[in-house]
């Protein structure tokens, strides 16, 4: 079972941020919004008694409910910086420190459960595309005119343990366990 730990959205703002997908932007493969959500720990491949662990361990952390904005768009680049090529476009995440205190504990939950440390930092954002031999010059240009995009705040009350299975079209997405915060 491939497993990750994240923030499911509310539908509206799902709907908000699917209008930022759409054409213009060639070699761009956008991400339904049915599978828009916010990664706060990705876990990958782990058999059924482990992951048993992990429900277990998740299921005593403690956090307080926040509000979270999305905000703003970026890529993420591959390579050298001369050859460098984009292969994700997202929204990002206002700078929020419940979101990175949540993040943290969860990131030293799993480690006490056995898993090792992320070595990736947390950058919080909710991906709208994956790219592919994109023109710069077209996600540049992207990029510049959705650069102030704002959404209104939404209320996070709950954090969620996925499971993760590929599709032919798009990775399938099932909330597994939901864990509230107080």
């Amino acid at each position: 079972m491939r497993l990750f730990v994240g923030l499911d959205l509310p539908w509206t703002l799902r709907e908000r941020l699917s209008m930022l997908a759409g054409s213009g932007i060639p070699g761009a493969r956008w991400v339904p919004a049915v599978n828009y959500h916010l990664t706060l720990r990705f876990i990958g491949e782990t058999p059924g008694h482990r992951a048993e662990d992990i429900d277990t361990a998740l299921t005593g952390l403690r956090a307080r409910r926040f509000a979270l904005t999305m905000t703003g768009v970026g890529t993420f680049t591959k390579g050298a910086p001369k050859g460098a090529r984009g292969t994700a476009l997202w929204v990002g995440v206002e700078r929020n420190p419940q979101l990175e205190h949540l993040q943290s504990k969860i990131e030293t939950t799993l480690q006490r459960c056995g898993l090792e440390p992320e070595r990736r930092r947390f950058q919080p954002h909710v991906t709208l595309a994956r790219l592919d031999n994109v023109p710069e010059a077209r996600l540049m240009a992207y990029v510049q005119a959705h650069n102030l995009f704002r959404a209104e705040s939404v209320a996070v009350d709950q954090f969620t343990l996925f499971s993760s299975r590929l599709g032919k079209e798009a990775s399938v997405y099932t909330a597994e366990v939901e864990y509230g915060l107080g």
